[in-house]
């Protein structure tokens, strides 16, 4: 399904992290389809993110591509300031994560650490340093990537959970702060999306018993919630944590 054209007002600058996933990579294609300038982020593969760039490109839009590690501040600061040389980012997609599934008896504290490392200081080493930019314009979109696991738990991902809980909690406080000035913030909790990596865990058989809607996601279908509460029209959605789990929970 190709995304289509927007009737968006005006074209904003926007950061998608971990943009060379699968849904990384569909959020950063709708909102170059959308119109907005896209900045295609990936931990270390910049060939990769660029290759999603150049699909924008190629499709008419306007990109660029980034490689930094999330979980090093420093690292993350460097890439901020050099991408605000250019102008604010006014839509920030935290797309990057990661996860490394273990029973909690047996989880090792390198497991804990890393999983926290991307997936609750990634958001905050990515996004402090680009709110004071945004809050100028007086208008911002901060969009957080989190899962069904922080909504309804998933054995054998305490860490996963906890680093995603968290996000909630932290999207919540963050809405509070900037409402007033125009700069929205919320979180998407995708359930089992199509992906190689769900294809080898979740068989037809067990779709079909965890899943109302007897069927897995597609990656489209994420980017399309993104990009809605990326425009305009979700001026008034703040603060909350939205489900596309295909009636899970």
């Amino acid at each position: 399904m190709n995304p289509q054209p927007s009737t968006e007002r005006s074209a904003r600058r926007a950061l998608v992290t971990g943009a060379s996933g699968g849904i990384g990579s569909a959020i950063a294609l709708r909102l170059g389809a959308t119109g907005h300038h896209v900045v295609c982020h990936a931990g270390a593969s910049l060939g990769r993110a660029q290759a999603v760039a150049d699909a924008i490109v190629a499709a008419g839009g306007s990109a660029q591509a980034v490689a930094f590690d999330v979980t090093d501040a420093g690292a993350a600061a460097i890439a901020c300031e050099a991408m605000l040389r250019d102008g604010p980012i006014q839509i920030l997609v935290n797309n990057a994560g990661m996860h490394d599934d273990a029973v909690f008896p047996g989880m090792s504290a390198a497991q804990w650490a890393r999983v926290i490392d991307v997936n609750l200081n990634g958001f905050f080493n990515v996004t402090q340093p680009l709110t004071m930019p945004m809050l100028r314009t007086r208008w911002g979109r901060i969009i957080s990537l989190s899962s069904i696991a922080a909504v309804m738990g998933n054995r054998g991902q305490v860490n996963y959970a906890a680093a995603k809980s968290a996000l909630h909690g932290a999207t919540r406080s963050l809405a509070l702060e900037l409402a007033s000035r125009g700069v929205t913030v919320n979180c998407v909790a995708p359930g089992i999306i199509t992906s190689a990596m769900s294809e080898a865990v979740f068989d037809k058989a067990a779709i079909d018993r965890m899943v109302p809607m007897k069927r897995a996601g597609r990656a489209d279908e994420v980017a399309a919630l993104v990009a809605f509460l990326a425009s305009d029209d979700a001026a008034y959605i703040s603060g909350q944590v939205i489900s596309i789990n295909g009636a899970m929970a």
